[in-house]
Parts: C-alpha cells; structure tokens; sequence
C-alpha cells in the first residue's frame, strides 16, 4: 500500500511539469534488479503514463511484452520497447527507448517508423543535442539525483539539472532518484515529465 501511494503521489507530481500535451506525463522503466512485480507497477500506472519495458533475458523481455501490450490497451497507457526495437516492431508498441550512444540506430527507426515514439538516455547536454538531430521525441536525462540503479555513479544534482532542462533543444524527463519529495527540488525546471524505477514499483 505504501509504495502505490508513493507512486501515486509521483504521478501527481509529474502532471505539475506537463508541458508538453503530445507527450505523457509519466515514464515508468521496468528493471530486472530493483522491480519484482513489473506487471504490477503497469496496472497501477495512470492513464496517459508510459512504461518502458526492458529485460536482460531476451525471452522474458518477450513476455514481458506480451503482458504489458495486453494492460496497456486496457488502461491506455502507451509501451515501449527498450534496447530492442525489432521486438518493439514485432510486438505491435508504441515505439522504441534507445540508449545514449544508440542515436543513430534511433534515427534508422525514425525513418523506418515515423510514427513511433522514440525516447532516447543522455546523461549531458550533448547526449541531448545527438537525440535531437536523430528525430527522437524525448530524452531520459540523469541521473538527476544519487540512485540505486547506478549506486556510487555521479549525478547531476537538481542545480545542474534544472540549467540542463533550460538549454534542452529537445523535451526532458527527470530520471535517477525521483520521486515525489525529489521532485520538489526540480520545480522551475521546463519538463516533459518524470520517470522513475523504483518510486513506481509495487
């Protein structure tokens, strides 16, 4: 009960960033590490959020496909592919996450399916300006702020962050360590949303 009032709390939070009607509020990242229940988190997503299905095992990221497309059209909730967009193509989803030094995959996908939504990792500015000129909707920009995904890995911090998000030539996400009470650091930053591993986690 704890954790799905704290990622409802969350979701809040991301709808007070909302600056950018095409694109959701709220990016749930499923891992195999630090989620358990992943197809929990996605049923007690709200609508309009977004779940980035992601899996080292390539037959439980299959599976985890298959389970995730079948919530998300019931609770319309977009899903994406990460890391793996013949499967995302293959599986009928919305499109496809890619990471930091995947911009030129990104940009073949952008041509071969102009209709998808393409998120992409970046950890610096320039990570930001390479999604940019690959034609991607979004980055995941992070670690915002110390995480478990990346213990002991720098982080950007909220001040530099918040500059990051300003100077942005493409829609940002906040990632590594948000959630409800972090978010609050972020408040003037020009963001898309927020995305989070553990905070939705159920």
């Amino acid at each position: 009960m704890a954790n799905r009032l704290a990622g409802a709390r969350l979701a809040r939070a991301a709808l007070s960033f909302h600056r950018n009607p095409w694109l959701p509020h709220l990016v749930f990242l499923m891992d195999d590490d630090r989620v358990t229940e992943p197809l929990a988190a996605v049923t007690a997503l709200p609508r309009g959020s977004l779940v980035i299905v992601r899996a080292r095992d390539a037959a439980r990221r299959r599976a985890l496909a298959a389970a995730t497309r079948s919530i998300a059209c019931r609770r319309g909730i977009l899903w994406i592919v990460a890391s793996d967009p013949d499967l995302a193509a293959r599986a009928g989803a919305d499109g496809a996450h890619f990471p930091e030094a995947g911009a030129g995959e990104a940009l073949h996908w952008r041509v071969k399916r102009p209709g998808w939504l393409i998120i992409c990792a970046a950890h610096s500015l320039q990570a930001c300006g390479r999604a940019a000129r690959a034609r991607a909707d979004a980055v995941l920009l992070g670690p915002v702020f110390a995480t478990q995904s990346h213990a002991g890995r720098a982080f950007l911090g909220p001040a530099r962050f918040r500059l990051m998000a300003r100077q942005s030539v493409i829609p940002i996400y906040g990632l590594g360590g948000i959630d409800a009470g972090t978010a609050k650091q972020l408040r003037d930053a020009p963001l898309a949303g927020l995305a989070a591993v553990g905070a939705l986690a159920v």
